[in-house]
């Protein structure tokens, strides 16, 4: 399951035991099924026992809609029985011995309890609880078969399931505002050391994708260092505003109101794609199609070097995504590509995503952490609100710390005619030219044109005469 096993500290412990609860429509039975049958795809046998009073056809009807489904291996490989007659009318103690018989008879390493709850309400008291927990652990630990309980209650932290078990993880199937959200949470790890807080997940064809969040994972890598090396902008005139080029490795925020010319900005940067440079747009707002329309009405070939295989797109929608899921595949493909150019138009569809805002800041210095790590050089964009104002403020909060450099883009009304400016405002450990220029979006796309007339109030975007 994709994500559990970095949830988990490298998944489930052989020979132990877990509970897996949550409502009804959670994910659990799904959870469970997917997890024996990736067990048995390694030559594994498991053994599925349910309290259902029927057969199991609903249940095989419902699997056969999710690709990790196999037919061919019920029977086979994993067996699925039902207990539900001998809970009823032998009890517990024969439910136990039971599941000794078919585990060993199997040769299973997993054994899923699908209806712990109902086995709960048959005892008659704590110990009885307690006791058939135990002895199904006991049995299973001594052959090394891992064990799931699955329950449709949450079970409280001083039941006494809670107590026996080596794990206890919860799914969740919540509201947020008006969208549905299902989260994961691991509650009791013993023996590992499993990522703490929620973890968003979601139900596809494919089954249940985790996506840990990102601010959690250590990324394992280094930070590289490449001594103020530059890299070509692909801006005309800028790399000398900036000390000679975009710092190599570093993350570039550049900020502006729409129409100030950041995706335009965009299109010269990764024009620079090659086969040393592989590059990658990862927006939210235009398609490929569009920037490769974008792109020729500035005499510029995008296509071309998509088609060569020198600059990749991905595009995700301002729909219902997952922050983490986002973070995830940005960093798969700039690690599979081995991308050292890329251009993210814009975080704000980050923050569109994010259903608990106030972990943004950890968020985003985890992501230009590892981005740093992996030798990526990044522009990232930040669209602010206002065209004109009296003040500027710091693109997002705190935002602007866990980037390298800082680069405003700008709309000036200087005698009723508007101006596109640039400024830098900021380039880590290098020195910079801090003058505000004009720039000019034309058949080469964006070029840095002469400073801009002395004037006051420029980066507020109304400018006013000097004094004499």
């Amino acid at each position: 399951m994709a994500g559990l096993d970095d949830i988990l500290g490298g998944g489930f412990i052989e020979g132990a035991s877990y509970i897996i609860q949550g409502q009804p429509g959670a994910g659990k039975t799904i959870f469970a099924n997917q997890v024996a049958f990736s067990n048995i795809l390694k030559d594994r046998k498991v053994l599925y026992v349910t309290l259902l009073a029927e057969t199991h056809d609903r249940l095989f009807q419902s699997l056969s809609t999710f690709d990790f489904f196999d037919r061919a291996r019920l029977g086979r490989d994993i067996t699925y029985m039902s207990v539900f007659q001998t809970l009823r009318d032998d009890g517990l103690s024969a439910v136990v011995k039971l599941l000794r018989k078919e585990t060993q008879r199997n040769n299973a390493s997993l054994l899923i309890f699908d209806g712990l709850l109902n086995a709960r309400d048959t005892s008659h008291s704590d110990l009885d609880v307690k006791t058939f927990v135990a002895e199904v652990q006991s049995q299973a630990a001594f052959v090394g078969c891992t064990v799931l309980f699955l329950t449709s209650a949450r079970v409280k932290e001083e039941s006494p399931e809670h107590t026996m078990v080596d794990g206890v993880i919860e799914l969740h199937d919540e509201l947020a505002g008006v969208r549905s959200l299902r989260r994961l949470q691991v509650k009791k790890s013993r023996g590992s050391a499993a990522l703490g807080g929620f973890h968003q997940f979601e139900i596809a064809a494919t089954g249940i994708s985790v996506w840990p969040r990102l601010e959690s994972i250590g990324s394992g890598l280094e930070d590289k260092v490449f001594h103020n090396a530059r890299v070509p902008s692909g801006i005309q005139g800028l790399d000398r505003l900036l000390g000679g080029g975009v710092p190599s490795g570093s993350v570039t925020l550049l900020f502006g109101p729409s129409g100030s010319g950041k995706t335009s900005f965009g299109i010269n940067f990764l024009q620079q794609a090659s086969e040393e440079e592989p590059a990658l747009h990862f927006g939210f707002y235009e398609t490929p199609a569009r920037l490769f329309a974008k792109a020729r009405a500035f005499d510029i070939d995008l296509e071309e070097k998509h088609t060569s295989g020198h600059l990749d797109f991905a595009w995700h929608p301002l729909t219902e995504n997952i922050l983490d899921k986002l973070a995830h595949d940005l960093l798969q493909r700039v690690t599979r590509n081995k991308v050292k150019r890329l251009f993210i138009d814009g975080l704000g569809g980050f923050e569109r995503a994010a259903v608990y805002r106030p972990r943004l800041v950890e968020f985003f210095a985890a992501l230009t952490n590892q981005l740093r790590a992996l030798g990526t050089t990044t522009v990232a964009t930040w669209e602010l609100r206002d065209i004109f104002g009296p003040t500027v403020a710091a693109p997002g909060p705190e935002i602007s710390s866990v980037v390298d450099n800082l680069i405003m883009l700008r709309h000036v009304e200087l005698e009723s005619r508007l101006k596109r400016v640039i400024s830098v405002l900021k380039v880590r450990d290098g020195e910079f030219e801090p003058i505000i220029h004009e720039i000019a979006i034309g058949n080469q796309g964006v070029k840095v044109a002469l400073p801009l007339q002395p004037v006051a109030g420029a980066a507020t975007g109304i400018a006013q005469p000097l004094e004499q």
